[in-house]
C-alpha cells in the first residue's frame, strides 16, 4: 500500500480512538476481519464475547454507566440480528450505545446474497441514526454522527453497516477523524422557574417523581438538597434508585412494580407532582395519573412525551441541576410531610421485618437485607428481569445513583450477567453483583467464560424457583392458575465448577451471609444457587391490595 494511503477500516478505528472508545465487545466474522485486524493494532481492547447479544448487553451497560457510548460489534446476517434485543435495550432505557455491522461488499446488494439482510432498515426502529457506509471517505462523519446522537439527550443507539469492500479500500491519509464537540449547557427560561417556584410555595402538599433522566444528568446532589430544603417527598422510579441516598427522611422508596404500592398513595393524595428527569417509557403515566387529574411541573433536560395523561402545566427544560437550584432560591415551605413520614415508617416496617428471618427456601426480602447489609454504598447491583426484579425494585435501597442497574424501559431478560462485566470493567474497584432469576441467567450464562478469561470476578446471585417466575405471578394473578412457566435446572455448582468458575448452594438461610462474603473473596466468577420462596410473589399481591383497600 502506498505510505500515503490506508484502509477505511484504519479509519474507522482512528475515529473511535478519536471518540475515547476503551473497549469494543463483540465476535470476530469474515465480513468484519479487516476491522478486526485494525482494532488488533490499536490502543482499543477487544472483548470477544460468546453471543453478541451479551456483546451488546455489555455496550447497554457501558454506556448507562459512564455516559459515553459502549461498542458492541458483529458479523453481517445471523451475527448482527444476535445484536438486536442489547441494542432496542440501550435505546429504549436511554443508554449510549453504537452498533457496528459487517456487511456483503456493495456489489452483491442488489441481489440475493448469502447472509444479505439490509441491516440499515434492519435497524432503523431501534437506533436514533442507522448508516451504510457506501464511500470510504465518508467514514470520518459518520461516525461522529453516530456517537453524537447515540450521546446526546435523550441517549440511545445508533448502527453503523460497514460492508466488506468499502473496510478494505484505501483513504487518503489526509482523511482524519472529526473532533468530538463540546454540548453547551442549556439553560431554562426565567419565566418558567418563577411559575414553578410560585406553583410549589402554593402547593399543600406536593410530591416528587425522579426518573431516569435525571440520573443521566447526574442532578442527585441538586435533586436531594431541593427536596430537603423544601421538605417534599421523592419517589423514585426504578432506574432512578439512589437518587436520594436511602437515609434521607424525604425518601419514599421506588415506585414501579405492576401492583399498586404506597408510593401511589402519596402521589395520590397531592396536589402537585413534581417530575424531574421523568421518562414515559419507563413507568407508563395511567399507572400512577389514571384519570388525568395532577397537576405537574415537568423538570427535565428536553421537553415532555406526548401523553394524554402526561399534561405538564409548567415545562422546566434546562440543564437539570441549574433549574433545580434557581427554583430552589426563589421559593419556600416550612411544612412538614407527616403523612408521607408515616408511610416511610410503613414502608421502613415493611423492609426490615424479615432480617432475623431464617426460613428456607429463602425469602426473597430476606435474601436482599442480606445483600444490602454486605454490599457497600458505592458498589453495583446489576439486576435480571424477572419475580427478583420487583423485589429489588421494592426492597434494595440505595445511597447513589447507579448503584443498582435495572433495564425498565426495554426489560430484557438475560443482562445480568454480560451487564455485570461491563460494570466491572468500569468500575473495577468496587463490588459487582448480579442478581438474577434461573429463568433470565441461563439466556447469557455462557459470558461466564468470557469473564474468567479476561479475568473479570463478580458474584451471580440466582433466585431459583425453576420456573418463569413474574409470568407465572401474573398468570395466577389474572386467571388463578398458570401453564407453560414451569422448567428444570442444571447443577448450577457443577455448571460454574465445569466453566472453570466456583459456585456454591445456599442450603439454609443463616448461610446466605457467610456464603455472600466468601464469595467475593475469590478471583473468578461465582455462582450462589439460592431456592427461593416464590410463594412469597402472592403474598405481596395480597398486602398491597389490603394496603390500597384500607387508604381508598
Amino acid at each position: 500500500m502506498d505510505r500515503k494511503r490506508k484502509t477505511a477500516a484504519k479509519l474507522m478505528v482512528e475515529c473511535l480512538e478519536e471518540e475515547g472508545v476503551r473497549y469494543i465487545f463483540g465476535i470476530p466474522g469474515e465480513e468484519n476481519l479487516e476491522l478486526i485486524n485494525a482494532i488488533n493494532n490499536s490502543d482499543i481492547n477487544f472483548i470477544t464475547t460468546r453471543h453478541e447479544q451479551g456483546a451488546a448487553f455489555m455496550a447497554d451497560v457501558y454506556g448507562r454507566l459512564t455516559g459515553k457510548a459502549g461498542v458492541c460489534l458483529s458479523t453481517l446476517g445471523p451475527g448482527a440480528t444476535n445484536l438486536v434485543t442489547g441494542v432496542a435495550d440501550a435505546h429504549s432505557d436511554g443508554a449510549p450505545l453504537v452498533a457496528i455491522t459487517g456487511q456483503v461488499g456493495t456489489e452483491r446488494m442488489h441481489i440475493t446474497s448469502h447472509q444479505f439482510l439490509d441491516l440499515n432498515k434492519m435497524f432503523e426502529p431501534i437506533t436514533k441514526r442507522s448508516k451504510l457506509v457506501v464511500r470510504p471517505d465518508t467514514i470520518n462523519e459518520i461516525v461522529r454522527i453516530a456517537f453524537k446522537y447515540a450521546e446526546t439527550e435523550k441517549p440511545g443507539a445508533c448502527h453503523i453497516d460497514l460492508p466488506v469492500n468499502i473496510s478494505k479500500m484505501e483513504v487518503s491519509v489526509e482523511e482524519k477523524p472529526l473532533k468530538r464537540q463540546v454540548i453547551p449547557k442549556e439553560l431554562a427560561e426565567l419565566e418558567e422557574i418563577e411559575k414553578a417556584a410560585g406553583d410549589i410555595f402554593k402547593a399543600e402538599n406536593p410530591v416528587i417523581l425522579v426518573g431516569s433522566n435525571a440520573v443521566r444528568a447526574r442532578a442527585s446532589e441538586a435533586l436531594t438538597e431541593f427536596a430537603t430544603a423544601l421538605k417534599i417527598p421523592v419517589v423514585t422510579t426504578m432506574m432512578a434508585k439512589g437518587m436520594i441516598p436511602m437515609d434521607n427522611p424525604y425518601a419514599m422508596y421506588t415506585i414501579g412494580i405492576p401492583q399498586k404500592d404506597y408510593q401511589n398513595i402519596i402521589i395520590g393524595h397531592s396536589d402537585l407532582v413534581i417530575c424531574i428527569g421523568y421518562d414515559i417509557v419507563e413507568y407508563a403515566p395511567q399507572k400512577w395519573n389514571p384519570d388525568g387529574r395532577c397537576h405537574i411541573i415537568h423538570i427535565d433536560s428536553r421537553m415532555a412525551h406526548i401523553n394524554k395523561l402526561y399534561q405538564p402545566d409548567i415545562e422546566v427544560i434546562g440543564d437539570i441541576s441549574d433549574s433545580l437550584k434557581n427554583i430552589l432560591n426563589r421559593t419556600h415551605r416550612n411544612t412538614e410531610p407527616e403523612e408521607a413520614f408515616d408511610i416511610r415508617k410503613k414502608l421502613n416496617d415493611d423492609y426490615t421485618q424479615y432480617k432475623d428471618d431464617c426460613s428456607f427456601p429463602m425469602k426473597p426480602q430476606k435474601i436482599l437485607l442480606d445483600i444490602r447489609k454486605f454490599m457497600g454504598e458505592e458498589d453495583i447491583l446489576i439486576s435480571d428481569v424477572g419475580a427478583h426484579k420487583m423485589w429489588i425494585a421494592r426492597h434494595y435501597q440505595c445511597y447513589r445513583p447507579n448503584t443498582c442497574i435495572i433495564s425498565n424501559g426495554f426489560a430484557s431478560m438475560g443482562i445480568a450477567v454480560p451487564g455485570a462485566i461491563a460494570a466491572k470493567l468500569v468500575n473495577p474497584d468496587k463490588k459487582v453483583l448480579a442478581v438474577t432469576g434461573d429463568g433470565g441467567f441461563m439466556m447469557n450464562s455462557q459470558e461466564l467464560e468470557t469473564a474468567l478469561r479476561f479475568g473479570i470476578q463478580f458474584v451471580t446471585v440466582i433466585f431459583k424457583d425453576s420456573c418463569y417466575g413474574l409470568i407465572k405471578w401474573k398468570q395466577i394473578d389474572q386467571y388463578g392458575k398458570s401453564c407453560y412457566v414451569n422448567f428444570s435446572n442444571p447443577d448450577f455448582v457443577k455448571y460454574a465448577e465445569s466453566m472453570h468458575c466456583i459456585g456454591y448452594r445456599v442450603e439454609k438461610a443463616e448461610d446466605f451471609y457467610p456464603i455472600l462474603e466468601k464469595a467475593f473473596e475469590q478471583t473468578v466468577p461465582v455462582i450462589i444457587d439460592c431456592q427461593v420462596d416464590h410463594s412469597e410473589n402472592l403474598k405481596l399481591t395480597s398486602h398491597l391490595q389490603e394496603i390500597i383497600d384500607n387508604n381508598e
